[in-house]
């Protein structure tokens, strides 16, 4: 038997295992969408760098392990840091932890449930985003289909503000070969405005995997903010999707921050569907050791006078490697579209690598649009001259890569996880004191 049917066996098997327990397993659209997912995965199995969008991201290690499905866990978990007041929703190992989280009291207009809830419920309301799930891209998005667990839907009614941040969790304890599989929604009805938080947190250095799609649905004139966090472990895997739909007027705004995981990518698809919305993909990854970073994202102008801006950074030390491809697709209807695209790259190595794609393809003839990429090392001059002021080599240096890196985190409106962000970069590269100085 070859490798490639060995792994076919191995989740046909663990479907057939799984299937009958997992959330909405007697509810018929599920059941179809699940076995339609998995007859996807098993055709296409997992993606290769044969393919474009997967090019400079080898996966084979993951199709070399034989990732289960993540049992209930009964690990004591530490306590969460409070670093902003918030509505907070934890997820262990894929599955709504109520014990873990801290709700509060809601506002009138905003429902936040979990989508084991909602299947084991109200299954209907659902069906019409989740069981009309399309083909997948690649494999790993059928596999999320297939098993998914549990994950959040947020309902933000229209009109509605909502001070404090919606904070989704996700904790992953599992042990090696264990995978998780979530699945969220963002609704945000027509003028209202909220921020939402998605973390992702590992507590140790096992092999696992983290599968996640979050579905995003901005209604005419909503403002949403939309902050992930990955921070997972040195051993795991993290792919994750955000696909993003647009209205007339909305406005949504991603910051994706990446420092952790041995292998992670982020895929983000945003859609402006109609006239004036407004899209800005605000990125920052920092990755050392050999961990390997991802970001792959398409924003799709499809109506007149859109506007989107793109700004990602990284910085990368020792043997580490990055990837961002960035695709602005302006469709022939959409004229007076604005387009702006940028990535830049630090390399603190001569070991550590980026490749780096942006892209434009335009179809309209009356647009502003532009791209631009930068990779390299610490300016010699900058260096030279802070030393000339008594700063110390590590400390100099640290002050450059801080400052590169604080021109993403400054557009982050939520100060105090700013400041966080702020000190997890920089004590990777400044002594306390210093950070104590430094943070905004």
């Amino acid at each position: 038997m070859n490798a490639a049917n060995d792994l076919r066996d191995f989740y046909r098997s663990q479907f057939h295992e799984r299937e009958s327990v997992l959330p909405g397993a007697c509810i018929p659209w599920v059941r179809q969408l699940r076995t339609r997912s998995l007859e996807q995965f098993l055709d296409a199995g997992f993606p290769s760098t044969a393919d474009e969008d997967w090019k400079y991201t080898d996966v084979r290690t993951l199709a070399r392990r034989r990732f289960a499905v993540a049992p209930a866990s009964s690990a004591v978990l530490p306590a969460l840091p409070a670093v902003f007041e918030a509505h907070e929703f934890v997820f262990v190992d894929g599955r709504y932890a109520p014990q873990h989280s801290h709700p509060g009291a809601l506002p009138p207009g905003l429902r936040v449930t979990s989508l084991a809830e909602a299947l084991a419920g109200d299954a209907g309301s659902i069906e019409g985003w989740l069981g009309h799930d399309g083909v997948a891209h690649h494999g790993l998005l059928a596999l999320n289909a297939a098993f998914l667990q549990d994950g959040a839907i947020v309902h933000i009614r229209p009109g509605v503000l909502v001070e404090q941040p919606i904070h989704l969790v996700f904790i992953s304890t599992g042990a090696d070969d264990s995978a998780v599989y979530c699945r969220n929604r963002i609704l945000a009805g027509a003028g209202s405005q909220a921020t939402v938080v998605e973390s992702y947190i590992g507590t140790g250095a096992a092999a696992t995997l983290t599968n996640t799609v979050t579905d995003v649905v901005a209604e005419a004139g909503a403002t949403l903010e939309h902050y992930r966090l990955q921070r997972e472990g040195e051993g795991a895997a993290h792919v994750g999707t955000t696909r993003v739909r647009q209205a007339r007027a909305s406005r949504y705004t991603s910051h994706a921050v990446a420092f952790g995981a041995r292998l992670a990518r982020h895929e983000l698809y945003a859609r402006l569907e109609a006239e004036g919305a407004e899209c800005v993909l605000n990125g920052l990854y920092a990755a050392r050791g050999r961990q390997h970073s991802d970001q792959h994202t398409r924003i799709d102008h499809l109506q007149p006078r859109g506007t989107s801006r793109e700004w990602y950074r990284g910085v990368l030390d020792d043997a580490a490697r990055a990837v961002f491809t960035g695709r602005v697709v302006v469709h022939p209807q959409a004229q007076h579209s604005d387009a702006q695209q940028s990535n830049r790259n630090l390399l603190l190595s001569r070991d550590a690598e980026a490749d780096s794609r942006p892209q434009l393809e335009i179809h309209a003839d009356d647009v502003k649009c532009s791209h631009g990429q930068a990779t390299g090392q610490l300016d010699p001059e900058q260096l030279f001259y802070l030393r000339s002021r008594g700063l110390d080599e590590p400390r100099a240096r640290g002050l450059l890569v801080y400052a590169f890196a604080a021109d993403v985190l400054a557009r982050m409106r939520l100060v105090p996880l700013r400041r966080q962000l702020a000190a997890e970069l920089a004590g990777r590269w400044l002594p306390a004191e210093t950070m104590e100085v430094l943070l905004p």
